[in-house]
């Protein structure tokens, strides 16, 4: 297993999908793992230190654990099967550790907000390089390019995006 941090989040214009990019910590390798629209955001807001009225279901999840007397040691990120991403949350608490199934979305979403380490595995792992990398910033982070069509989204847009959601944005509800 490798370590890995999130190196962008953006839409893919081919698909119209989400994607998170994980990077190797220590390297230049990439994940790039297809996510939903709420995850997507709940990342974002994250990483961009968006501050809202009420907790999403991720702040929810972080104030359950450390509630609980709980900390998150790690995400990994297991393996693929038919183009699906499998994680599991490794909590420890008072009962000892416990390895919890997962969405890496969730996961990523939740280890962000507790400062938690990701991992996935070697073999996942893609040598295609972020476009603008070579001109990384002095952290050694990736500045802004596109890898297979994503379009990475800034903090100003999603501000604009959250605060243009509408009810029917998030589907039909039938009570």
């Amino acid at each position: 297993m490798v370590e890995v941090t999130v190196a962008r989040l953006g839409l893919d214009s081919a698909t119209n999908a989400y994607v998170v990019i994980l990077k190797e910590k220590f390297g230049s390798r990439l994940l790039p793992i297809w996510i939903g629209k709420p995850e997507a955001e709940s990342i974002l807001v994250q990483i961009n230190d968006l501050k809202r009225e009420r907790p999403l279901t991720h702040d929810l999840c972080k104030t359950l654990i450390t509630g609980l007397g709980g900390t998150l040691r790690r995400v990994n990120i297991t393996r693929v099967e038919k183009r699906t991403y499998f994680a599991e949350m490794q909590l420890d608490g008072p009962k000892g550790l416990v390895a919890v199934d997962a969405r890496p979305s969730d996961g990523i979403a939740i280890a962000l907000r507790l400062a938690a380490p990701i991992f996935a595995p070697d073999a996942l792992l893609t040598t295609t390089e972020l476009e603008g990398d070579e001109d990384a910033d002095a952290g050694g982070e990736p500045t802004p390019g596109a890898l297979g069509g994503v379009r990475p989204l800034t903090a100003e847009q999603l501000q604009a995006y959250l605060e243009n959601l509408r009810p029917e944005d998030f589907g039909k509800f039938t009570p």
